[in-house]
């Protein structure tokens, strides 16, 4: 679809003004990004093959110039546009990972950073290497003001795809209280059981509330 032929307040400017950057989807900030598309190509179905060529963000986040290219409608400008803004945004992350599992204060604030204002559930997944540092952390799925709906293999996709030793899940509670309902508690056993058949282990579920973070690993 051309963005050209949506209506004004839907395009991925527009809806970025209106909304804000935490209201658009990977493919419409990708889109923003890029710019343009190509004759055949819509901005928007540039982004898509994108993501789709890649598998994810973190992978197309390291692709190679030439990785990139291989992509019709990505010539070498947009390529090196795309590792320029990769390479800030990882040396703003490399701050955030080699955070070790047991520095819990480090790793409850960068919780409640990411974490801690949202309006509607987010599902967060922190992947842990053999030395129980966080390598990579990405938001995985959103929910509704009260729920988040999602099924294993979402959770341990991302793990499985970049060889992950362990994991840490966690999601936050709009309204403030990290309080776990029934659901968090069935879910994380759900998980848990999950990560030993698979060989990931789930080293704890953390709920983010306005001002603290629950571990339901806790009180299982």
């Amino acid at each position: 679809m051309k963005v050209k032929t949506l209506p004004i307040q839907e395009r991925p400017r527009e809806r970025l003004i209106r909304l804000g950057k935490d209201a658009l989807s990977l493919v419409e900030l990708l889109a923003i990004l890029l710019g343009s598309g190509t004759k055949k190509r819509s901005v928007i179905e540039l982004s898509q093959a994108l993501l789709s060529h890649f598998g994810s963000l973190l992978r197309l986040s390291r692709a190679s110039l030439q990785e990139l290219c291989e992509v019709k409608g990505i010539g070498k400008a947009k390529a090196l546009q795309l590792q320029a803004v990769f390479a800030i945004a990882h040396r703003i992350e490399e701050k955030e990972e080699g955070i070790r599992f047991e520095e819990k204060e480090k790793l409850y604030s960068l919780l409640q950073r990411e974490l801690g204002t949202k309006h509607v559930e987010e599902l967060m997944v922190l992947l842990i290497d053999a030395k129980k540092k966080v390598f990579h952390f990405e938001i995985i799925a959103k929910g509704t003001l009260t729920e988040l709906l999602l099924h294993p293999r979402e959770v341990f996709h991302l793990a499985i795809y970049h060889r992950a030793h362990s994991i840490v899940i966690a999601h936050n509670h709009p309204s403030g209280d990290p309080t776990p309902s029934i659901r968090d508690l069935e879910m994380t056993r759900i998980l848990f059981n999950a990560g030993k058949v698979i060989g990931i282990e789930l080293l704890d579920h953390l709920i983010v509330g306005n001002t603290s973070c629950v571990s339901l690993r806790e009180k299982l």
